[in-house]
């Protein structure tokens, strides 16, 4: 645990990114694509899958706004090209499909239900607002904002999206904690803006920075889980 000196009771909001930092997206990701990749007799190792998709994803979302849906389908179609093989339509929207089906980390409801009789909680997730509301029901408590791409037409790391945030959240960025597991997508934009931030180190199962792309920042805190956030603030 790092960076314990910052005072938590400034804060009157933590928001949190959701998939990855929440929700456990690396068996999620895993579990929808290696059916895809068996059908087509493609022999990949996870770290090599969870890399590709982390650089695809982020190429996906740098061009036009798109829904998710739409980007998570255009990244199983690369992966497709790449790897030599073209995917069904059913195979294509795997991922979006099996996304409300991602459960969250051990430690994430009890920590959020800890976290919640302290703070307001927010949500601030590169996801669209349909797929997020099945999702929701797995977190098991209610948060007072909820941000997503879909409502910013734009994906993190762009500031779009944390500065819809700041206005819906309305609250000074002295008194805002933003946590998450990317760098490249959360903690990056987050220090650009003067938000404190929390880096949730959940270690890739695989090594390496897993499904999100490498990028370096110092955050204001790094901690290993939701847990032991919950122990610093609480």
């Amino acid at each position: 645990m790092a960076g314990s000196s910052l005072d938590f009771s400034r804060f009157q909001i933590i928001t949190f990114d959701c998939y990855g930092t929440l929700i456990d997206w690396e068996t999620g990701i895993l579990g929808a694509l290696r059916p895809v990749l068996r059908a087509h007799e493609v022999q990949l190792g996870d770290a090599e899958a969870l890399s590709l998709y982390g650089e695809l994803e982020v190429e996906e979302e740098a061009g036009k706004y798109r829904p998710y849906r739409e980007i998570l389908a255009s990244v199983v179609r690369r992966l497709g090209q790449r790897l030599g093989f073209g995917p069904s339509a059913q195979e294509a929207e795997a991922l979006a499909n099996s996304l409300p089906d991602w459960e969250p980390f051990p430690d994430t409801v009890a920590a959020l239900q800890r976290l919640k009789k302290k703070f307001k909680l927010g949500i601030i997730s590169n996801i669209d607002d349909d797929l997020f509301a099945r999702t929701a029901p797995k977190l098991e408590v209610q948060f007072d904002q909820v941000i997503t791409a879909g409502q910013a037409r734009a994906y993190k790391p762009s500031l779009e999206v944390f500065r819809l945030a700041q206005q819906r959240i309305q609250t000074p960025a002295q008194n805002w904690l933003h946590a998450a597991q990317s760098v490249y997508h959360d903690v990056v934009p987050a220090r650009a803006l003067g938000i404190s931030n929390v880096w949730v180190n959940r270690q890739s199962r695989s090594g390496g920075s897993g499904a999100t792309k490498p990028a370096s920042a110092e955050p204001d805190v790094t901690v290993t889980s939701l847990r032991e956030l919950a122990d610093l603030a609480c």
